[in-house]
């Protein structure tokens, strides 16, 4: 900092110490904040039409968002649906209703917060990958013929 034969005033270090602490005091937890977001399907295998039961499956989000990122919110869409309830898969003309929920239960639908719709909401995600159970259901009664059944749901972090 100083140059031989010249002194440095008492500002100049004040200046260069508060420029060092500014340096020093940055960190990942000061950067822009950033998540990503990836998923694994909800693959319901097999509909029987004659089962009395449903058809249950369930799927993974993973969250994965730096320290700096907080209140993030997960919404699901409609899909090819017109509403959330129910979601519809097709094949051609065909139509197997089915839907995705918050709960083990299947009782909340994950949607958008709109409709009676839940979202995933996490005021401090942890500094690291966060798996969110997505859980499916396809109603059982639907008569509909053999073949592939097909939705695509977009899947959205806010924060």
């Amino acid at each position: 900092m100083c140059r031989r034969g010249r002194a440095v005033t008492r500002t100049q270090l004040l200046i260069a110490a508060m420029a060092t602490m500014c340096l020093l005091g940055a960190s990942t937890a000061d950067a822009a904040p950033s998540c990503t977001i990836a998923t694994t399907s909800v693959n319901f295998g097999s509909y029987n039409v004659f089962t009395g039961s449903a058809t249950d499956s369930t799927g993974t989000i993973t969250i994965d968002c730096n320290g700096s990122a907080h209140d993030i919110i997960v919404t699901l869409s409609k899909g090819a649906s017109s509403s959330f309830s129910p979601r519809t898969m097709t094949k051609g003309s065909e139509v197997l209703s089915y839907n995705l929920y918050r709960d083990a239960a299947r009782t909340t639908v994950w949607g958008d917060g709109s409709g009676g719709t839940s979202t995933y909401t996490n005021p401090n995600p942890p500094n690291a990958p966060l798996n969110v159970t997505v859980y499916g259901r396809v109603p059982a009664g639907q008569d509909v013929s053999a073949g592939v059944y097909s939705d695509t749901v977009s899947a959205v972090i806010n924060f």
